[in-house]
């Protein structure tokens, strides 16, 4: 019995996978990682470029590439696709009618993009506890 505890050796390593988040500045993508990374939320600044966070969980650990919101960015996300097994799209469901039109037509991009299109998709609609927030039919 001793031997077996003491030999045993190093835990396996935990699969890591590689995804992409993506969605309108102000969506909330930066709040999300931070708290699943048991962040302090008062610290949280937009993100202008990209970041890359290690999310992990007891089986695996997600490295999750958080690409910024902003028109003059959002047309370089394409650019971060590559390597990715799966997709974080982020939108705000108290946004503008032109925000959501906005956000849906750059979810209908990546959707069709080549190297996402066969990924999964999560879809999130944050902000659900404003009172402009649309449910989730709505979005």
């Amino acid at each position: 019995c001793f031997r077996a505890l003491c030999c045993k050796g190093p835990p396996p390593p935990r699969p890591e996978y590689d995804l992409v988040c993506i969605g309108l500045t102000g969506s909330g993508k930066t709040s999300l990682l931070s708290q699943l990374c048991s962040e302090n939320p008062e610290n949280i600044v937009s993100t202008t470029g990209f970041s890359i966070k290690a999310v992990p969980f007891q089986n695996a650990i997600l490295n999750v590439k958080e690409l910024g919101g902003a028109d003059n960015i959002r047309k370089y996300w394409s650019r971060y696709y590559q390597g990715s097994q799966g997709v974080i799209f982020v939108l705000d469901s108290a946004s503008s009618e032109d925000d959501l039109e906005t956000a849906r037509n750059e979810l209908h991009s990546a959707l069709q993009h080549p190297q996402l299109c066969t990924l999964p998709f999560l879809i999130l609609a944050n902000h659900q506890d404003k009172p402009a927030a649309r449910s989730v039919q709505e979005v």
